[in-house]
């Protein structure tokens, strides 16, 4: 059985992203050889100025877990943007989870990440890989998944293109190209409740697939 006190979770991309934690009462997360679904306590939703993020320090405080999805575009947020968000923004969000106390911080990266990737955008992930790796959590926990399968609510007519293809591919191929965000999200929540396979974890996409097995899907306990 493992107890969670607080976590916070870093997402949406914006200059002021929205961050959720738990409040102070445990969360019993796992139970016998099974993961069971979190029960929660009530969340609190904190706004932060990721321009101005070392003034919202007090937000990072006394948090066991913390789990990060942060990341834009290039498109949306230009070259320089993008490395500012995907790379600075996650950098500097680990320092301060470290400083207040976080002790395991489990980051989504991307399949290929590499920080010396000609392409800006593995090269970029590869480099805030070693950033979030070297603020010295007792356990971090890389996830590089392949193509996102999700609903978005902004319009990018490339990517749905993509997806639909990939959404077909995945029936034969389920754990090479693809993998939909829900999976993501209950390997992320059972990374933490499995033992560690060390100090630093890099699970790639088909790792991703198999760990999200581990929480059973809503309705389905």
């Amino acid at each position: 059985m493992l107890a969670i006190n607080r976590a916070t979770v870093m997402g949406h991309v914006t200059p002021r992203v929205r961050g959720t934690r738990a409040g102070n009462s445990p969360a019993i997360l796992g139970k016998g050889n099974h993961v069971c679904q979190p029960v929660l306590p009530p969340q609190e939703q904190v706004v932060v100025d990721f321009e101005r993020l070392s003034e919202h320090a007090a937000a990072f405080q006394g948090h066991d877990v913390g789990f990060c999805c942060l990341g834009t575009t290039r498109a949306k947020a230009g070259r320089a943007g993008f490395i500012r968000v995907d790379r600075d923004y996650v950098a500097q969000a680990a320092e301060l989870a470290r400083a207040g106390g976080c002790k395991h911080f489990i980051l989504q990266s991307s399949q290929g990440a590499n920080e010396h990737s000609y392409y800006l955008y593995l090269r970029v992930k590869g480099e805030v890989e070693n950033l979030v790796q070297a603020v010295g959590f007792d356990r971090c926990t890389i996830l590089r998944p392949a193509v996102l399968l999700c609903t978005r609510q902004e319009s990018r007519p490339a990517e749905w293109i993509a997806q639909q293809f990939l959404s077909l591919v995945a029936r034969v191929f389920p754990t090479a190209y693809s993998v939909p965000v829900e999976t993501v999200a209950r390997a992320m929540v059972a990374s933490v409740l499995k033992p560690g396979g060390g100090k630093v974890e890099v699970l790639e996409n088909k790792a991703i697939h198999e760990l999200g097995k581990a929480v059973p899907q809503q309705g389905t306990e």
